[in-house]
Parts: structure tokens; C-alpha cells; sequence
């Protein structure tokens, strides 16, 4: 593994990202964590808070084909994977494709479609195939899904189950900026009311698809030793076992924690994962997969809370 090449297509997408996107280095870091992995993230937040502008700027470091989806109520999963049409000049049907048919998918407000359509994606975010009137496509490897929610709004939304939630590696949240931050912002971006432009800010793709299967490679072969796994399959256990928890992680779930502890120890330029890097993660990662007891939520007992309580009471190891 060289880990001074790990580190320069780390480094070049942070830098391209940070032209455009103040703060956020630890949800940039998670992106990162999870293109390493071969996963797909899903970024919760109220409005204006820079969740589609963080993820065209990522897509915009990176040399692959961007598609994006602006889900709707009235949205119907052909929209999303496309349909076969009849050309009547050749006799044939056709294929349309639909905007799925992409490497990097920005699923703009997922949770305003209705289930049906939300499922149009499982087999592309599970498989990086999709399957239309008996005929399979292959997205290829690259294939990333990047949704974004509005937690604050229940008027016209439909919640995402616990199927599709499960085909996420990581649920992120997008806060309120810190003050200096947040200036800074409005230094950049305050001159017009509309989405900031990309190419306003001179943002490059720096890295392509060889880098990725590179970078993919290499975070595969990090050390995690017997004692760490140990580690990650008790603390997805006790999810199990915990009063607060209806329903805890599932064993897809303790795999998916050790791989992004692989990927985030690539990251940070290590060739071996640490206990810290199971701790960091397991919040993101295991948060969308729990559902909490009717009391819990009546306490305001949140899966972060119970995750951290986990974390406290399973001792790492040395």
C-alpha cells in the first residue's frame, strides 16, 4: 500500500471541496470514508445547511459521470430507472434510461418520493444493478448514491423503511454552522440569493476511476486484527441485548463497520485500524439501523445516546 499516494487523492479532493464548502471536514472525511468503502451516505439536515452543495462539490473532484434526481410526490420509479419505448420505424424497443444510470447519484430529498418510487433504488444500491422488464444492467463499480433528507418537515414526506435505510453506510448529519464558519459563508456565497455555481470557484476533478479501485484496494488490505473484530461484533451485538433497542444492528451491519474502519484508517494515512476508528464510526453507521423501544422515545432516549452508552460499556482493545 503506498500510503503517500492514499494520502494525495485524499488530500486533492479535500482541498477541491473546500473551495466551495466551509467547515464540514468531518462529514467531508465520512464521504471520503465511504467512497473508500463502496458505500452510499445519506445526509439529514434542515434546509440551507449545504447538503446538495456539499455533494455537488464531491462530485465535482471526482472524474466520474454525475446524475441527479429531485424526488417528488409524484415521482414513479420509471422515472428513476427509465423505460423501454417502442420505435416504431425499426420495430424495436428501446431503451430510456433513466437518471440512475450515472457513478455518482445525488438523491436530492429522498424522503418526498413515495415507497414505491424510494424502491426503485434498493437493487441499484445493493447489487450496482438494475432490472428492467427482465433485463439486467450493470452500473458499474463506481456507483455511489448520495441522498439528502429534511428531517423537520412530516407534511408531504414519506419515511424511508428500515430495507432501505439498511443499503446506507452512513446516515450524516448536517447542523447549523459555527460562527466563524458561518461567516465565512456568507463572505463567499452572500453576493446572490441562488445555488452557488461550481465552476464559479475553479473546482477540478482531481481524481478518476482507476484512483478509486486504487484507493479501494489498498483500504481493503489495512490491517484490523482478531482483537478489533472481536471488538466491532460485540458492540453490534449488544445493540441486541440493550432494554432501550427494539430492534439492534444486524451481522450486515458489523461487516459494513469493519470495512469503513479499513477505509477511515486509509484516510488518515494509517495501514492498520485503530479502536478509535470503531468509536468514531459506529454513530454514523449504526444510527439509521436501530428502532428504539415506544418508551425510549418517549424518554428522548436517541440512537446516538444508546450507541455511546454501548461504545462506554464494551471495553476496547489495547
Amino acid at each position: 500500500m503506498d500510503l503517500n499516494l492514499i494520502s494525495a487523492i485524499v488530500g486533492s479532493v479535500r482541498n477541491e471541496i473546500g473551495k466551495v464548502v466551509v467547515g464540514c471536514s468531518e462529514t467531508v472525511d465520512l464521504l471520503l470514508t465511504s467512497l473508500l468503502s463502496g458505500g452510499h451516505v445519506l445526509l439529514e439536515g434542515v434546509p440551507g445547511t449545504g447538503k446538495t452543495l456539499l455533494v455537488q462539490a464531491f462530485s465535482a473532484a471526482l472524474n466520474l459521470k454525475f446524475g441527479r434526481i429531485q424526488f417528488t410526490p409524484d415521482m414513479m420509479p420509471g422515472d428513476v430507472l427509465g423505460t423501454n419505448l417502442f420505435n416504431f420505424q425499426t420495430n424495436e424497443f428501446i431503451l430510456t434510461q433513466g437518471p440512475i444510470f450515472t457513478q455518482i447519484l445525488l438523491a436530492d430529498e429522498i424522503n418526498r418520493t413515495p415507497p414505491k418510487t424510494q424502491a426503485a433504488l434498493l437493487q441499484a444500491m445493493n447489487e450496482r444493478k438494475v432490472t428492467i422488464d427482465r433485463q439486467t444492467y450493470d452500473l458499474g463499480e463506481e456507483f455511489m448514491v448520495a441522498a439528502t433528507q429534511n428531517p423537520i418537515e412530516q407534511q408531504g414526506t414519506y419515511p424511508l423503511p428500515e430495507a432501505q435505510l439498511d443499503r446506507f453506510l452512513f446516515k450524516l448529519f448536517m447542523d447549523y454552522p459555527k460562527l466563524e464558519d458561518e461567516l465565512e459563508i456568507v463572505r463567499r456565497h452572500g453576493q446572490g440569493s441562488a445555488m452557488p455555481k461550481l465552476e464559479d470557484f475553479g473546482l477540478t476533478a482531481v481524481i478518476n476511476a482507476e484512483h478509486i479501485r486504487y484507493a479501494r484496494a489498498a483500504s481493503a488490505a489495512v490491517k484490523l486484527s482478531e482483537n478489533l473484530l472481536a471488538y466491532i461484533v460485540e458492540i453490534v451485538r449488544r445493540t441486541r441485548q440493550d432494554p432501550a433497542i427494539e430492534t439492534g444492528a444486524s451481522t450486515r451491519a458489523a461487516a459494513m463497520l469493519a470495512s469503513a474502519a479499513r477505509s477511515r484508517a486509509a484516510v488518515q494515512g494509517r495501514d492498520y485500524a485503530l479502536p478509535d476508528d470503531v468509536k468514531f464510526l459506529a454513530p454514523p453507521l449504526l444510527r439509521h439501523r436501530l428502532v428504539m423501544t415506544a418508551a425510549s422515545d418517549m424518554d428522548g432516549v436517541t440512537p446516538d445516546q444508546a450507541i455511546e452508552a454501548i461504545v462506554a460499556q464494551v471495553p476496547a482493545p489495547r
